[in-house]
This record gives C-alpha cells, structure tokens and sequence, in this order.
C-alpha cells in the first residue's frame, strides 16, 4: 500500500508511526510546496492568455489538454474506472463542485487584478479550512486558535478595502474563489484512501471543462493563434500537477505539518508577477498577506501542539 493510500485517522493525519510518519510529512511538504509553485506557473501562463481569449475560452481549451493527459495516465495505471467505497460518490461531488467554483472564481479575477493580490487573498484557505473542520467535522479549535482566524479576516479585508477607494469588485471573485478551494480541500480530506489521486483529478478536470464549454456562448469567441495553444498547452501541464501533488499532499503527511507550505505561493506570485507583468504589490496587499501567514502558520502549530498533546 503506498503511502498517499494509507488510512486517514479522525485528525487528519495517517496512522503511522515514527520514522514513516516523519518521511510522509517531509514528503507531504515538498508535494504542497511544489503544487504552488506549478500553480503560480499556470496563473501566469493563463493572465498572459487573457490578452488573446476569453475568460471560458482559456478554461475549456486548457481543460481539453488536462483531459486527454490525465484520462490517458489514469487508463495506463489502470485507475480510470476504481471501485467506489460508501459515500466516495458524494464527496467526489462536492470537491468536483467546489473545484468548479474555485477555477471559475478565480480566473475571474486574476484576469482582472495583479496575481499577487488575488495570492494574498487565497492564502487564508488555511484558517477557512480550520474554521470548516471544526464547525462540520467537530474537530477541536482553541480560542486562541479563534482568535487567529478572525485576525487572519482582517488581513483580507486590509486587502480588499471594502468601501475603500482602492476597492475593486474582483476582490470579491477572489473571495469566492477561496471559499471554494477551502470547500474543495475539505471533501478531499474526506475521500476514502482507495480513490486514485489521478482518478480524482481526472473528473474534476473533466467537470471543470464541461461547465466552461456550457459557459461559451455567454462570450465571443476569440480567434486561437498557435501563440495561445502553446500557453494554453503549458498551463494544462501545471495545472495537472497542482491538481495531483496537492491532492497527494493533503493525504499523505499531516494536515498541521503539510499546509503552511502552502504559503510559499506568495513567494512566486510576487517574483512572477514583478518579472512577468510588471506587477508591484502595494504596502496594504503586503501587510495583509503577512497577517494571513503569520495567523495561519500560528493556528497551524496550535493545531500540531494539541494533537501532540492528546
């Protein structure tokens, strides 16, 4: 049994023990950190395509790419029809839907905002999904913990500034966006170990590209030059292994230990941003992703302290 198939304990975590559970934590953490930055990879390569087509026709050309890559690697590893387990077929469903929200969202608004501002915003994933595992699921979360997520929102909203001058409504999309992959993210951790990762991303890329297609005719199309297929081409390429390594990442290392390297996205959006677009960060998006990280790599440990206590 490989390690991203092993069972899930109710914290999150995989039973094992000692050295196996260090290693699939090391391992966890080099997949999330490697997952962001392909994810920043496809961020770019999809605002640059922007300038060239629509928002639902960059979706479903990329999602055609996805598709046939991943069908392809799921039919040769023999995972493109697994068994279902009770309940599989559900939260495949919501983590399909919330992906469905979280790529049209976002795209939305990275076409319309700096990558690393609408970054910022995503960043607080981490403290939603706190928030969502203890108001669903029961688990355990301190009120300093508490204390933690609500700073972490008001670095959001020193980002957003609503009613502010510098307000912009795409700020919004981002916010959807982050709800959803929050809402993604816990479904993920409620699949049985036994579903493929790659069965896993293949419906949802399938999904994602069938609710683009339905979304087509609400948008001109826009002739597609070979310029755009070879970036549409290299953002299907990152976007399979963001969808495989977070995936993989988020069963096979600790929760508390594996998602603060989620973080690293800010790194790449800012230095991808400033060689590619130009893009300067403002000193209030800034100091508002610093409070994100700081108040989720905090409620992070808080976590990582109190399983270790029990």
């Amino acid at each position: 049994m490989s390690v991203e198939n092993q069972p899930l304990s109710p914290e999150g975590t995989i039973k094992r023990a000692g050295s196996d559970l260090s290693s699939g934590n090391l391992r966890g953490a080099g997949l999330m950190a490697f997952g962001q930055m392909a994810f920043i990879g496809n961020a770019t390569l999809m605002k640059l395509v922007s300038t060239d087509l629509t928002l639902f026709q960059s979706i479903f050309l990329r999602g055609l790419f996805t598709i046939v890559v991943l069908g392809g690697f799921a039919w040769y590893r023999r995972e493109l029809l697994p068994e279902f387990k009770r309940g599989d077929g559900l939260v495949l469903s919501l983590r399909v839907a919330g992906e469905v929200g979280a790529a049209l969202c976002y795209f939305m608004a990275l076409f319309n905002l700096p990558i690393a501002n609408v970054t910022a915003i995503m960043l607080s994933v981490p403290l939603v999904i706190t928030l969502g595992a203890a108001l669903l699921f029961g688990e355990t979360v301190g009120w300093r913990r508490y204390g933690a997520i609500a700073l972490g929102f008001c670095g959001v909203l020193v980002i957003v500034r609503p009613g502010g001058e510098a307000f912009d409504v795409y700020s919004l999309w981002a916010l959807g966006s982050m709800l959803s992959v929050a809402a993604r993210d816990l479904a993920t951790r409620r699949l049985s170990s036994g579903l493929p990762s790659v069965f896993v991303a293949f419906v949802t890329a399938v999904v994602v590209t069938l609710v683009s297609a339905l979304l087509l005719p609400t948008m001109d199309w826009k002739p597609v030059t070979p310029g755009s297929l070879v970036l549409l081409v290299g953002a299907a390429g990152f976007i399979m292994l963001v969808h495989v390594s977070v995936i993989m990442a988020m069963r096979c290392g600790e929760v508390a230990f594996v998602t603060p390297f989620r973080y690293t996205l800010l790194v790449w959006a800012i230095v991808l941003g400033y060689l590619v677009f130009g893009e300067i960060p403002d000193r209030w998006t800034l100091l508002g992703g610093l409070i994100i990280v700081a108040t989720g790599i905090y409620s992070l440990w808080r976590q990582r302290r109190s399983i270790r206590n029990v």
